[in-house]
């Protein structure tokens, strides 16, 4: 492949590289650290439940305590929150009764958020027995009851197998994508296009064993499950090697940037704005939020997240084509083409002058 600094003088490539280089590394860390250090709820998705003037009492402790961190929801009993919570319309909700108020949570869904609206149920708790003491009413505590409605897997409590699997898997899809586009170099689309199918359904498999088989971390729907962690992967390699040929290699380093922005570790409703939601849009972020609706929730909530992936493997595997056939200028498969072996002459010897000066040659 060519060298894009071969133009330049030795010390113009060093300085390139040293302002390039260095900046990159900045980047990198600031994409990964920055939505990390400013977990806070924004419009969160949750629900209240019960007597209408215990709701709106809720309601206004919650806008009180964190202005904008939730989308509340209302519903009339505990039955349609827990169906709302399983069908993935919201994270948990707040049921309100005689004998204190009742946190449904997902640690499914999220162990960061089923941690926060535990913390959010003691606060509302708290701020209820000051309303009764200012108002004169005998003074007693208001218990607090959390119920896990949709449980992560009991080897996995706190979700680490599944947020750990998806730095892997995005990873192993750039590097896929880049041991069949670059060093074996497959050729035409089609074969790099079934390579990529072939490789990816391998490595679903192999992660899920892995997840489940060994962990026991992904508990529900097998198949289901290891198709989208197939899709994961084949969608990042696709998306890869449409980039690489179309722009060459430095499609490598624009395909990790989903990552960070995934939400996988705590909720895309946690992350700062618009990260939260640019992630769901990218491969990692979508890949997931489905995973978690495959494994644990019986595929509620997992069209929108299922059409994301399907529309990165389409567009990554027309980028191929047009990469590999169009005759279009930011096409880069002449870029990374591998250049036709010149065979070096044969030497000639003495002799073989000798015989033809005697051949009259």
């Amino acid at each position: 492949m060519r060298n894009p600094l071969a133009a330049h003088p030795p010390w113009r490539q060093l300085t390139i590289i040293a302002v390039l280089l260095p900046l990159m590394i900045v980047l990198a860390v600031l994409a990964f650290a920055w939505p990390a250090a400013r977990i806070a709820p924004r419009d969160l998705p949750v629900g209240i439940a019960g007597p209408g003037v215990a709701r709106q009492q809720v309601l206004a402790g919650l806008t009180r305590s964190d202005p904008g961190g939730f989308d509340v929801r209302l519903y009339p009993d505990v039955a349609s929150a827990r169906s709302a919570i399983q069908d993935r319309d919201i994270y948990g909700a707040f049921v309100v009764g005689a004998d204190g108020i009742t946190v449904l949570e997902a640690s499914a869904a999220s162990p960061s958020v089923a941690q926060l609206l535990g913390t959010v149920g003691q606060q509302l708790a708290r701020h209820a027995a000051e309303q009764a003491a200012a108002s004169g009413s005998p003074q007693q505590a208001v218990q607090v009851r959390d119920v896990d409605v949709v449980a992560a897997a009991a080897s996995d409590p706190r979700g680490l197998v599944l947020a750990s699997a998806l730095l892997p898997l995005t990873i192993c899809g750039v590097i896929m994508a880049a041991v069949i586009a670059l060093v074996l170099a497959f050729r035409p689309a089609w074969r790099q296009i079934m390579s990529l199918i072939v490789v990816s359904a391998t490595a679903g498999l192999g992660a899920y064993l892995i997840a489940q088989g060994f962990l026991g971390a992904l508990p529900h729907e097998a198949v289901a499950t290891w198709g989208t962690l197939s899709l994961i992967v084949l969608a990042i390699g696709a998306t890869t090697a449409g980039l690489i040929a179309l722009v060459g290699p430095a499609g490598l380093g624009l395909s990790i940037l989903g990552n960070p922005f995934s939400g996988v570790t705590s909720a895309p409703e946690l992350l700062p704005a618009p990260v939260g939601a640019i992630g769901q849009w990218l491969p990692p972020g979508a890949g997931a939020s489905l995973l978690r609706s495959t494994a644990y929730f019986g595929g509620h909530g997992a069209s929108g997240h299922l059409a994301v992936l399907i529309a990165w493997i389409v567009l990554g595997m027309a980028a191929i084509a047009v990469g590999h056939h169009a005759p279009v200028r930011f096409a880069a498969r002449r870029a990374w083409k591998p250049a036709p072996l010149v065979h070096a002459a044969r030497p000639v010897r003495i002799n073989d002058f000798d015989g033809g000066i005697r051949r009259g040659r």
